[in-house]
């Protein structure tokens, strides 16, 4: 039986990291589909700008637009921007009928938001099929990627991110909508959970924005 060592899931995680590393920035279009609990927003339309090597901005034209804090990471690559962590390998599991390397992340920083981060990886095509995370401040978290035609550029045709609302922060600028749900609702919003599907039209891939996009 090979051993698998803790170098191999930090090499495997580095390919991983690497394909990521083709893209300096991209423009995507999409659909947001939003389910929180008892709030359930219409499909909207996205425009999702990034910038190497964690500039993220999503944008949605109306609506309601609710991810925590730590949800920027509806974007891969802000989960595995540091190479400051400690790579585990957690065996096999199944998911949607593929057999997918499970590596456990520890952040080396005391200091890190980000206590763990489980991924799920496709290692023949070095893709991440799933990944979830647990923070400090927002919880825990988890994304499912579905992959098409940019899956060369490891850039999901679809992302599912789901979390608990009881571990959910209201951010700042949160749009009137969700302020003006009444406490008995946000009462029974407490241990649920809550998921968010953006679906991916197109991609411009590395034909350069600028940074003042992100303010």
């Amino acid at each position: 039986m090979q051993m698998i060592t803790a170098q191999d899931m930090t090499a495997l995680i580095n390919k991983v990291k690497a394909k990521m590393d083709q893209v300096n920035d991209y423009t995507a279009e999409g659909k947001m589909k939003t389910d929180v609990a008892f709030i359930k927003a219409p499909i909207g339309r996205v425009k999702v700008f990034y910038k190497k090597p964690n500039l993220f901005k999503l944008q949605r034209d109306g609506g309601i637009s609710i991810l925590p804090k730590g949800g920027v990471t509806v974007n891969m690559r802000s989960i595995i921007t540091t190479n400051d962590f400690m790579a585990l390998d957690a065996g096999e599991q199944v998911l949607n009928a593929q057999k997918l390397r499970v590596v456990k992340l520890l952040p080396n920083a005391d200091n890190s938001d980000v206590i763990l981060t489980t991924m799920y990886i496709d290692e023949a095509n070095l893709l991440v099929k799933k990944a979830v995370t647990t923070t400090r401040e927002n919880g825990t978290y988890e994304m499912e990627m579905q992959y098409g035609k940019f899956a060369g550029y490891g850039l999901p045709d679809k992302v599912v991110f789901s979390f608990n609302t009881k571990d959910y922060k209201l951010p700042k600028g949160i749009t009137l909508e969700f302020d003006d749900v009444d406490q008995e609702t946000k009462n029974r919003m407490k241990g649920k959970k809550g998921r968010v599907e953006i679906t991916y039209a197109n991609y411009e891939i590395n034909k350069g924005i600028h940074t003042s996009v992100f303010k």
